[in-house]
């Protein structure tokens, strides 16, 4: 090979040297531009990870929805950090300013964006089920019929009736991602009223009327449904513990409502007082055989904390309030002063 041949070989292998380095330069330019520039959306979207979505088929799908620039540079970004590989399923929110790398980071530690329930204080089984129904962004996966679902549950604890659902789900808020299990969600407040009654009665007073925590979460089932005034809950619990004590019946309506079921029309009769049920303690002794409704922890607490004092009976006042009384003479008193006036 001449000399003159040689120089050339050399040029040329230079130049093809300086064009490699120039390119690999513009694309690390390029890709570390692209990486922390903004996506391109002018306003919040979202997206969505469906079970077996990889970042090959995302990078596509973004691209050609616009949001990302190079999709080929998106797959060097996670091919260069393996953690940003693990997506998680979910929906995902796409804030203005996010770029590709905070989307990934955000798709790898799974921060789906959250929707909630509210599980309120003194709903009743069937209403509760009624709410979870038309929840869109839940599945709702749970037995027919309904009562079945305490085959799926722990509902025997501390007395409990396990074939009785009704009381045994916490009053909360609960949050779940997109497509949620509604059975996931009753498992967890299920859990929560375990944990706040076992808790609730292990610091119980002494010399309380109950067998067992569930007549306790019965009790506070009633006390939910009876006042909304936190004062009110303790001196309504003293009451009906008295009572017990005394072997005198409960005599309260939410009791006698609920036995009458999705029926009732919103106005207690006289019939329906006189109409024995196994929830009507205007005839029966003692406490119904469950609870009805969901008790939150200021009932329980009050149930097993409940105010000493002499009263026996009251009556609602009309402005939400109660008057209580001791004897039967002062309560009639109140009752014309309070319920026939209305």
């Amino acid at each position: 090979m001449s000399k003159r041949s040689f120089i050339s070989l050399r040029l040329i292998f230079g130049l093809c040297v300086l064009g490699l380095v120039l390119f690999l330069s513009w694309h690390g330019y390029a890709y570390k531009a692209f990486i922390n520039s903004p996506l391109n959306i002018s306003q919040q979207q979202v997206i969505e990870v469906r079970t077996g979505d990889n970042i090959n088929q995302l990078s596509r799908q973004w691209y050609s929805r616009g949001i990302i620039s190079n999709s080929l540079y998106l797959k060097v970004l996670a091919r260069l950090n393996p953690q940003l590989q693990k997506i998680k399923v979910g929906e995902y929110l796409v804030e203005v300013g996010d770029t590709p790398l905070t989307l990934l980071v955000r798709l790898s530690q799974g921060k789906v964006i959250q929707y909630s329930v509210t599980i309120v204080e003194g709903i009743n089984a069937h209403q509760l089920i009624q709410q979870f129904k038309q929840q869109e962004n839940l599945v709702f996966d749970l037995p027919e019929p309904i009562e079945k679902l305490h085959q799926i549950l722990d509902l025997s604890y501390a007395g409990g009736q396990s074939n009785h659902i009704e009381g045994w789900f916490y009053p909360d808020t609960y949050y779940f991602s997109r497509a949620s299990s509604v059975l996931a969600i009753l498992k967890r407040a299920n859990q929560k009223m375990q944990q706040v009654l076992e808790e609730e009665w292990q610091a119980r007073q002494p010399g309380l009327p109950y067998n067992n925590p569930y007549e306790a979460l019965i009790m506070a089932s009633i006390i939910e449904k009876e006042t909304g005034i936190a004062v009110e809950r303790g001196k309504i619990a003293g009451v009906f513990v008295r009572r017990l004590q005394k072997n005198m019946r409960l005599q309260t309506d939410p009791t006698v409502i609920y036995g009458i079921g999705p029926d009732f029309n919103g106005d207690i009769t006289y019939k329906d007082l006189k109409t024995r049920t196994s929830y009507n303690t205007y005839q029966i002794k003692g406490l119904p055989p469950t609870p009805i409704a969901m008790p939150g922890r200021a009932a329980i607490h009050a149930a097993l904390h409940p105010e000493e004092g002499n009263e026996l009976y009251f009556v609602a006042t009309g402005d939400g309030g109660h008057y209580f009384s001791e004897t039967l003479e002062q309560h009639n008193a109140a009752v014309r002063r309070y319920q026939l006036k209305r």
